[in-house]
């Protein structure tokens, strides 16, 4: 039996994790959908949708999926027409809510997705809402420039929240249990800061080094990959 999930569709960083497990075997393949397809004219179009077909026909090819097997595909909206693509191939699909252990898996594929495009672990993993909008807009700003072209432009809280004014100071820290939200790395006692202040749903506060030039983005990473035990 095939099952097939996502993960990071609600992420307002990088694209969104397709992925697919053949539950005896262990076998996972999975994709990552282009940034560029959430672009404001490609994601009003839901190009998206299109391009999931694409992620699981090449899956199947991989996993050498038959027209008997059975499918089990998850009931969110990024599935709309992968169902339709089903129905008219044949195929013996049920929507179902996916569970473990697929669903850890796409989880823990999307978080080191992430974490390749540059985002700190220890943010992303002590954070109350990892891949709350706003708490990922906070990292966004902490390098504005660089970090646009990671986030899902074509959304509408994109629109509202993405080209904020911002306040720009600079002050010493003499205690500090910050991390720097350009480069990572901690904010050490009696460091001099550059402070970043915005408002969107409330006001936010980011702290950098203030002499901090790391690029934010880490170097190209893998976007689709087949597994098998």
């Amino acid at each position: 039996m095939i099952q097939i999930d996502d993960a990071g569709s609600g992420s307002l960083i990088g694209g969104t994790c397709i992925g697919a497990m053949r539950v005896e075997t262990g076998e996972f393949y999975y994709e990552i959908l282009p940034i560029e397809l959430y672009s404001k004219n490609a994601f009003r179009k839901k190009l998206y949708l299109d391009y999931v077909i694409e992620i699981v026909q090449r899956c199947f090819k991989e996993l050498e999926v038959g027209g008997d097997e059975k499918i089990e595909v998850c009931r969110g909206y990024m599935f709309d027409k992968l169902r339709k693509w089903f129905k008219n191939e044949n195929y013996n699909y049920e929507s179902v809510t996916i569970t473990d252990p697929l669903q850890t898996k796409i989880e823990d594929t999307f978080e080191k997705y992430t974490i390749s495009l540059g985002l700190p672990k220890d943010y992303i993993r002590y954070t109350k809402y990892p891949f709350h909008f706003h708490t990922l807009l906070k990292w966004v700003y902490s390098d504005y420039e660089n970090r646009t072209k990671l986030c899902k432009t074509g959304w509408k809280s994109w629109a509202k929240y993405g080209n904020l004014k911002t306040e720009i100071s600079y002050d010493i820290i003499e205690k500090s249990n910050y991390l720097c939200l350009k480069c990572g790395k901690p904010i050490e006692d009696n460091s001099k800061v550059r402070i970043i202040k915005y408002t969107s749903n409330r006001e936010a506060t980011i702290y950098v080094h203030s002499s901090c030039t790391v690029e934010s983005l880490q170097g190209e990473t893998d976007t689709k990959c087949k597994e098998a035990k």
